[in-house]
């Protein structure tokens, strides 16, 4: 695996992770969309850690800075 995401990108998903996860714990999302919240902020954390994104690479798209040689 390729890396595409930079580290923008990734610090941007821990936050929404972190904040769907708050949300979560106390209460303010719950059922169905808090189940399906917390999935989202799995793959977001699991996206994170591994600096690749699926649904980036059928699209060409890469938030990696370019490294000049």
């Amino acid at each position: 695996m390729k890396k595409n995401m930079g580290s923008t990108d990734r610090v941007i998903r821990i936050v929404i992770a972190a904040v769907i996860g708050v949300l979560y714990y106390t209460g303010t999302i719950s059922g169905t969309l808090g189940l399906v919240l917390v999935i989202l902020a799995a793959v977001f954390l699991l996206t994170s850690f591994v600096s690749f994104c699926p649904l980036y690479a059928p699209f060409g798209i890469s938030t990696c800075p370019v490294k000049d040689k």
